[in-house]
């Protein structure tokens, strides 16, 4: 879809309610960092995460004669993943409007719209596509401090605190209960079966896939039908979520402040799905570095595990967040949104995902039995 500038200015006057001048609009690229390799030429570009959503674009403009900056993205088309329909589409966008100022330190909506087949934007009426408008807000994403540390070695005083603010932050909102038994019950379902579960995931992977092959993905699959089963006993654990807590979706500035982005999947959910989210990316990128969970990456897994432990007195964190972990490690390991990665990480992922799938009890101070 492309923007005109009258059509993107005639829009934003109306939705922001001003005099509107806009100065620039441009692809939201973020940072530029690269992504330190030991292995020369394994990682191209400056993410790992080479598929995903909508190109977002910043438009820097005058309200009323002040400098504002805001930023209006897309969801990319299917196939696959739940995103097939506009109606699908749609249907995210406008949840997303109406759930991201809801949550304390999430990046607020300021109107949800969509393009017409003249190529105009509207918040209201004749729908071609959908659009979020959100507030833009400075930080670098987390990911950048674990590359970092990746590069580096070690992890500084300032990258503990980080993790026992998000440990604690997450505490914090998942204290807060809620009381629908159904709305569990489609959580869990759709952790397993939705385009963006367990099963969109692995259809999202090449047909003939050699490192995951057919019958070891429906040995996947039939695996999370008895924790789905169990799951629908735990239905008291509904809580507020973020829905996808990794660490492309963390912005920090100075210190341990920091935002949110693009909370997923519903306002209610299991607080492992988010402790889950976390968590893995500790252990990826430890088997990035060496290869299996140790060192700083340890530690910060130790701490922000810990922390939320203490303050929660969760007793039963370790007996539900198993397939939580399962989707989470299929989606780093996936060849179509990590498509760069070593194989022999890839390779640990999968025999992670499927240790998770027959294990009662996480065991959260030995990662690395489950890499074996």
């Amino acid at each position: 879809m492309t923007v005109q500038h009258e059509a993107l200015a005639q829009y934003l006057k109306v939705a922001l309610g001003g005099v509107v001048q806009v100065q620039a609009f441009r692809p939201l690229t973020g940072d530029e960092s690269t992504f330190a390799m030991q292995e020369p030429g394994v990682l191209r570009g400056s993410d790992l995460k080479a598929f995903g959503y909508g190109q977002p674009i910043q438009i820097d403009l005058l309200l009323n004669g002040i400098p504002r900056s805001y930023v209006l993205s897309t969801m990319r088309r299917g196939p696959g993943f739940g995103h097939d329909h506009m109606a699908d589409r749609a249907g995210s966008l406008i949840w997303a409007h109406a759930a991201y100022g809801k949550l304390a330190r999430h990046v607020g909506s300021l109107d949800v719209g969509f393009f017409t087949d003249e190529g105009q934007l509207q918040s209201a009426g004749r729908a071609k596509e959908y659009f979020l408008l959100v507030e833009k807000v400075d930080g670098a994403v987390y990911r950048v401090d674990l590359e970092r540390i990746r590069t580096e070695g070690k992890a500084t005083a300032s990258d503990f605190d980080r993790a026992r603010a998000l440990s604690g932050y997450l505490a914090k909102i998942h204290a807060e209960k809620g009381q629908d038994v159904q709305l569990y019950f489609r959580r869990i379902r759709d952790l397993i079966g939705h385009g963006e579960g367990i099963m969109g995931i692995l259809d999202g992977y090449p047909a003939g896939y050699l490192p995951l092959p057919s019958q070891q993905q429906y040995l996947i699959e039939s695996g999370c039908m008895a924790w789905r089963h169990y799951l629908k006993e735990k239905a008291e654990r509904l809580s507020i979520v973020h829905g996808d807590f990794h660490p492309w979706n963390i912005l920090f500035r100075e210190g341990t402040d920091f935002t949110l982005l693009d909370r997923s999947r519903g306002e209610w959910g299991e607080p492992a799905d988010d402790i889950a989210a976390l968590s893995i990316n500790y252990l990826f990128f430890s088997l990035l570095r060496s290869g299996q969970m140790e060192g700083p990456f340890r530690e910060l897994f130790d701490l922000f595990y810990g922390e939320y432990l203490e303050r929660t007195h969760d007793l039963e964190l370790n007996s539900v967040i198993p397939p939580f972990y399962v989707f989470r490690a299929l989606v780093i390991a996936s060849p179509r949104w990590y498509p760069d990665l070593p194989e022999q990480v890839r390779v640990k992922l999968f025999r992670f995902a499927k240790a998770m799938l027959q294990v009662e009890q996480f065991d959260h101070k030995d990662l690395n039995r489950y890499l074996m």
